[in-house]
């Protein structure tokens, strides 16, 4: 039995991919792997059994992914599985930010008497808004998400630049021709009516929109957030806001600080809550856990490399810090194939090749984090 450990609600067709003998329950023993959306995994002690945790989602905050990588742990997530949902939220802040949507459903509301048709027409004025079209929007974040967004702005007739410091040609591929791709970070969101942040957060991009980088954008921008709210320094946005340099700022992301400042909307973290987004997750999710379980195979790991090999028969997986690259290798056959990305490294060996004894020996390897044969 390959029990597998959810440690949050999960979509019922992750489990339409497990194969048979494979159980997921939010109790289990001894889970080789675990399923997680929101959990926070910081203070949570993983199981010594667990191989694999998948996020089912693209956001990976909630997990300690150097523990886990230290404990020979990959960490999976699922990126572009919920692309649609959260590109839908952006284009539906575009248009609440133009046409000043809901500070007229507001107004309506405390409407009363015999003659609201009358305080309409006297009232709508204070609600006039602009359109989207022929509008610049820049799209910072060129990858699953940010694509989606770009190509459906354009579709809306809005001029769009994009910032991706790693545009290659995959990504070109799945692009509008339309959109332009912009070098220079600032000069992109300088160009732009709207901007919509689509990074990861990390230490480079921690608060990337603050004072230094709103004092250039044209006055009364647009910043929408649907990635993450540490990307964003709330009082430098509400100091712009005061000041007229931004006229709205949406975020996925409510806090303290922002809830309630007039021109900043506030949505419940729901970009990518939707039935549909979260049977995309769980599915992929699912997917690249059975892949490692079964062959080793890793693909979409946040910690550890993408490797894939033809299964032939037995194998050996060995997980390893960068540094003991070369002795893993002296110890497999001929035909492993092995990735290092950072400070982790990954082999995948026919275990009928392999030295004499070699399952042992990498085992008494500095630096060796699992050895794990299969089949």
């Amino acid at each position: 039995m390959t029990n597998i450990l959810k440690l949050n609600k999960i979509s019922p067709l992750a489990d339409k991919v497990f194969p048979q003998g494979y159980v997921m329950k939010d109790e289990i023993e001894n889970p080789v792997g675990i399923m997680v959306r929101s959990f926070k995994m910081h203070d949570y002690e993983i199981p010594e059994s667990v191989l694999c945790v998948a996020r089912a989602g693209a956001g990976v905050n909630n997990i300690p992914l150097d523990k886990c990588a230290d404990k020979g742990i990959v960490v999976f997530n699922t990126p572009g599985a919920n692309s649609n949902a959260v590109k839908e939220l952006v284009i539906c802040s575009l248009l609440l930010c133009g046409r000043k949507i809901i500070d007229s459903v507001n107004w309506t509301q405390k409407l009363t008497g015999d003659d609201i048709g009358k305080q309409v027409e006297d009232g709508k004025k204070a609600f006039i808004g602009g359109e989207i079209l022929g509008k610049t929007i820049a799209v910072i974040g060129m990858g699953a998400i940010g694509i989606k967004v770009a190509n459906a702005c354009v579709a809306l007739g809005m001029k769009v630049v994009g910032y991706d410091p790693n545009f290659g040609p995959e990504k070109k591929a799945l692009t509008n021709p339309e959109v332009v791709i912009m070098s220079d970070l600032q000069k992109a969101m300088d160009s732009a009516d709207f901007v919509t942040i689509h990074v990861p957060f990390l230490d480079s991009t921690k608060y990337m929109i603050n004072s230094k980088s709103l004092a250039s954008m044209k006055d009364g921008v647009v910043i929408i957030n649907c990635a993450r709210g540490e990307l964003v320094n709330n009082d430098d946005i509400k100091a712009a806001i005061k000041s007229g340099k931004v006229a709205k700022y949406v975020t996925d992301f409510p806090a303290a600080d922002v809830i309630g400042v007039e021109n900043i909307i506030t949505t419940p973290h729901i970009g990518a809550s939707t039935p549909e987004a979260e049977d995309n997750c769980a599915v992929m999710a699912a997917e690249e856990m059975v892949d490692y379980i079964e062959n080793g195979n890793i693909r979409n790991s946040v910690n550890f490399p993408a490797l894939k090999k033809d299964r032939n028969g037995k194998r050996l997986c060995v997980l390893f810090k960068a540094e003991a690259e070369a002795k893993v290798k002296s110890l497999l056959s001929d035909d492993t194939v092995t990735a290092v990305r950072g400070n982790y490294g990954y082999a995948i060996s026919d275990f009928s090749g392999c030295r004499a004894s070699c399952e042992e020996a990498l085992a008494q390897v500095p630096g060796v984090l699992k050895v794990r044969k299969i089949g």
